[in-house]
């Protein structure tokens, strides 16, 4: 079970789902605010950011290894320039944590280095997320197992061994719970990309509960987590993905967080416990299984026989399992055609 307050989260408890505000507030601490509303009116737990400074994330310089080749929306940019842009200020963390909690929702975020860490433990948040990307940086893991709160980490791109060493770091430092997220490190992820086969092998493999951070712009990814054991979905959030921003190409609407939370629930209800016990419905329904009946008048003493006794809808009379130790018994009286087979009706 992980546990952070009177949180708990885990197997047979309701999923709980994260809206990743990151770089989508576009430098506007009032959109932030309106981020949170949107999470809060769509029915999320959390609301997630990321602490970094362009300064503690990279260096600033146009050299060609620190220029983004890859994903369309930050092509070009150098990683100074685009952190520049999307990190959340630190300033801002206060009053979007107080928003946060005001709206009834656990805050919390992604430090990016030590500094990160040491400044969020001053805002007292309950938990901490490592991103993909930092689940090799040993010495960031070391400083927030140290805080001894519960950790969710995503595990894009990482191998076994990446993941068992990041595991054990942050449990020798002092970490109490750790729930590990499938995830891809593409932005956006094709939903065939994402192998939520990987969500009830991390659970199995790493000894850890297990959920997802999708960043796939189908909420049906997310969905069907559900169903092989996610306990926790993190997806990124948006006012409206015209306005743009770094992230905005692979978050979702606010009526779209709101199907994706309405879908989540639903999967949740259906999943249940298992159980062989009959329920209301079937309780209503279960006359309509087949019986056994007679299909023709038969006079006292004459023989059930294949012509005259069959297995039919609706269930009032014996049991189909006993048609062969019906077939070749004599009738004790007259019986009309249609009238359900009992016992009393078999001579011994």
């Amino acid at each position: 079970m992980f546990k952070f307050g009177s949180r708990k989260l885990g197997l047979g408890q309701p999923v709980f789902i994260v809206a990743e505000l990151s770089g989508n507030h576009n430098g506007d601490i009032e959109r932030a605010k309106r981020i949170i509303d949107a999470a809060r009116d769509a029915g999320a737990d959390a609301v997630k950011f990321q602490t970094y400074t362009p300064d503690t994330m990279t260096i600033d310089t146009d050299a060609p290894e620190f220029v983004v080749k890859t994903n369309a929306a930050w092509r070009g940019k150098t990683l100074y320039e685009l952190y520049s842009e999307a990190y959340t200020p630190w300033e801002w963390h206060k009053e979007l944590f107080a928003h946060a909690k005001k709206r009834g929702l656990v805050y919390f975020s992604t430090p990016f280095d030590e500094t990160a860490v040491d400044f969020l433990e001053t805002l007292k948040v309950p938990l901490y997320k490592v991103a993909s990307f930092e689940i090799v940086d040993i010495p960031l893991l070391g400083r927030i197992g140290k805080t001894r709160k519960p950790v969710i980490m995503s595990r894009g791109m990482a191998s076994i061994d990446d993941i068992k060493l990041a595991i054990k770091t942050l449990k020798k430092f002092g970490t109490p719970e750790i729930i590990l997220l499938q995830c891809v490190s593409a932005y956006p992820a094709r939903p065939e990309e994402m192998n939520l086969s990987m969500i009830p092998d991390l659970r199995k493999r790493f000894k850890v509960l297990s959920g997802l951070s999708d960043h796939s712009l189908s909420h049906d990814v997310a969905v069907a987590s559900v169903a092989l054991g996610a306990c926790v979905i993190e997806k990124h959030l948006t006012l409206t993905r015209a306005d743009g921003g770094s992230d905005a190409a692979f978050s979702l609407e606010p009526q779209e967080f709101i199907e994706l939370v309405k879908s989540i629930r639903l999967v949740e209800q259906a999943m249940g416990t298992p159980s062989y016990k009959l329920l209301k419905g079937e309780k209503e329904n279960i006359r309509f299984r087949k019986s056994l009946y007679v299909v023709r008048d038969i006079k006292k003493g004459e023989k059930f026989t294949k012509g005259n006794v069959r297995s039919i809808r609706p269930g009032y009379g014996l049991a189909p399992k006993f048609y062969s130790r019906v077939i070749g018994k004599c009738a004790t009286r007259d019986i009309k055609r249609a009238t359900p087979l009992s016992l009393g009706l078999l001579a011994k």
